[in-house]
Protein backbone atom coordinates (compact mmCIF):
# COMPACT_ATOMS: atom_id res chain seq x y z
CA UNK A 1 0.00 0.00 0.00
CA UNK A 2 1.37 3.46 -0.85
CA UNK A 3 1.88 6.08 1.84
CA UNK A 4 -1.26 8.00 0.79
CA UNK A 5 -3.37 4.87 1.19
CA UNK A 6 -1.59 4.04 4.41
CA UNK A 7 -2.22 7.56 5.71
CA UNK A 8 -5.88 7.38 4.75
CA UNK A 9 -6.23 4.06 6.56
CA UNK A 10 -4.53 5.45 9.67
CA UNK A 11 -6.83 8.48 9.66
CA UNK A 12 -9.85 6.19 9.34
CA UNK A 13 -8.66 4.10 12.30
CA UNK A 14 -7.99 7.20 14.38
CA UNK A 15 -11.45 8.57 13.58
CA UNK A 16 -12.95 5.26 14.65
CA UNK A 17 -11.09 5.37 17.97
CA UNK A 18 -12.04 9.00 18.57
CA UNK A 19 -15.72 8.16 18.18
CA UNK A 20 -15.39 5.74 21.11
CA UNK A 21 -13.75 8.13 23.58
CA UNK A 22 -15.42 9.90 26.49
CA UNK A 23 -15.23 13.71 26.44
CA UNK A 24 -12.40 13.65 29.02
CA UNK A 25 -10.36 11.14 27.01
CA UNK A 26 -11.13 13.05 23.82
CA UNK A 27 -9.64 16.19 25.42
CA UNK A 28 -6.58 14.19 26.43
CA UNK A 29 -6.21 12.91 22.85
CA UNK A 30 -6.59 16.46 21.48
CA UNK A 31 -3.92 17.74 23.87
CA UNK A 32 -1.59 14.90 22.88
CA UNK A 33 -2.11 15.54 19.16
CA UNK A 34 -1.50 19.26 19.68
CA UNK A 35 1.79 18.46 21.43
CA UNK A 36 2.83 16.17 18.57
CA UNK A 37 1.96 18.81 15.97
CA UNK A 38 3.92 21.44 17.89
CA UNK A 39 6.93 19.13 18.10
CA UNK A 40 6.79 18.53 14.33
CA UNK A 41 6.63 22.28 13.78
CA UNK A 42 9.59 22.87 16.10
CA UNK A 43 11.61 20.17 14.35
CA UNK A 44 10.84 21.67 10.94
CA UNK A 45 11.88 25.10 12.20
CA UNK A 46 15.10 23.67 13.61
CA UNK A 47 15.86 22.03 10.26
CA UNK A 48 15.66 25.45 8.62
CA UNK A 49 17.77 27.06 11.32
CA UNK A 50 20.41 24.36 10.85
CA UNK A 51 20.93 25.40 7.22
CA UNK A 52 24.09 27.52 7.06
CA UNK A 53 23.27 31.21 6.55
CA UNK A 54 19.50 30.53 6.43
CA UNK A 55 18.58 33.44 8.72
CA UNK A 56 20.71 35.90 6.74
CA UNK A 57 19.21 34.69 3.46
CA UNK A 58 15.68 34.87 4.85
CA UNK A 59 16.24 38.43 6.08
CA UNK A 60 17.67 39.45 2.68
CA UNK A 61 14.54 38.02 1.07
CA UNK A 62 12.29 39.98 3.41
CA UNK A 63 14.26 43.13 2.63
CA UNK A 64 13.97 42.48 -1.13
CA UNK A 65 10.20 42.10 -0.81
CA UNK A 66 9.88 45.24 1.32
CA UNK A 67 11.84 47.21 -1.27
CA UNK A 68 9.95 45.78 -4.24
CA UNK A 69 12.80 43.68 -5.63
CA UNK A 70 10.65 40.76 -6.66
CA UNK A 71 10.07 38.68 -9.78
CA UNK A 72 6.65 37.49 -10.88
CA UNK A 73 6.65 33.69 -10.73
CA UNK A 74 5.08 33.63 -14.22
CA UNK A 75 8.26 35.18 -15.59
CA UNK A 76 10.27 32.35 -14.06
CA UNK A 77 7.91 29.46 -14.88
CA UNK A 78 5.99 30.18 -18.06
CA UNK A 79 4.89 26.53 -18.30
CA UNK A 80 2.76 26.74 -15.15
Amino acid sequence: MDSAGNTAEMRHRIDSYLEQLSPARLQLAADFLAALAEKDSEEATQELLDIPEFIESFERGRQDIAEGRITDWRAVRSDV
